[in-house]
């Protein structure tokens, strides 16, 4: 096969491989409905999927709906997610979060991406885990993870998560979005790490123009 010659061609081959690798790519977080992958999502800033798992179910069993974290007294909110890190400003978005979904949204939190992003915590990162995830809308979610693939795999050159997502946007499908973003985050995860990425297990080594194997060690 062929090898991909621009961006677009390597996006495709990409998303099928991923496909393949991780064909039931699923976000990390433990969540069960909307307001709780909202809430999980707004602790893993700077924080392991792992670890927010550890906090959210005393979380839950504190403050089981948005009306409850609404009412929510800081000071105990701030000792039960003390662990995940800025656990202040945490709070405060938190408790901002559901008030905001309470007085503007009936306490339903919304899927368009244009009102998720006007709660406090959520960006456009955390909007569109939301719709993918939980609203089964398009939204492609560009954290560390996905940055750092866009570029090594030569999709992109922008390092503004805005703009990386715009450009991925335009090579697939809207269906396509957030499975793409899940899979890049797994294989960032599992394979192209930071510092060392394992270009011997990779099994995009022979199309990423930044792998560091030779190219007789790569896939024919």
């Amino acid at each position: 096969m062929a090898k991909p010659r621009t961006p677009a061609g390597r996006a495709k081959e990409v998303a099928r491989r991923l496909a393949e690798l991780y064909p039931g790519a699923e976000c990390e977080l433990a969540h069960s409905n909307p307001y709780e992958l909202l809430s999980a999502t707004i602790l893993s800033a700077q924080c392991t999927d792992a670890r927010v798992n550890m906090v959210t179910p005393p979380l839950f069993a504190r403050y089981p709906t948005v009306d409850d974290l609404a009412a929510a007294e800081p000071s105990e909110l701030e000792q039960i997610i003390r662990s995940t890190g800025f656990y202040q400003s945490k709070a405060r978005n938190l408790i901002g979060m559901a008030q905001k979904v309470v007085a503007d949204f009936g306490g339903e939190v919304p899927s368009d991406l244009d009102d998720l992003v006007t709660l406090p915590g959520v960006g456009r990162k955390t909007g569109n885990v939301l719709r993918s995830v939980v609203f089964d809308l398009p939204g492609l979610a560009v954290d560390t993870h996905v940055g750092r693939l866009s570029r090594r795999l030569g999709l992109t050159v922008e390092e503004d998560p805005v703009k990386v997502e715009k450009v991925l946007n335009a090579f697939l499908p809207p269906p396509e979005w957030g499975r793409f973003s899940l899979r890049l985050i797994l294989h960032g995860r599992r394979v192209c790490d930071a510092k060392k990425p394992r270009c011997d297990a990779c099994e995009l080594n022979d199309i990423c123009p930044s792998s560091a194997l030779p190219a007789r060690a790569q896939k024919k």
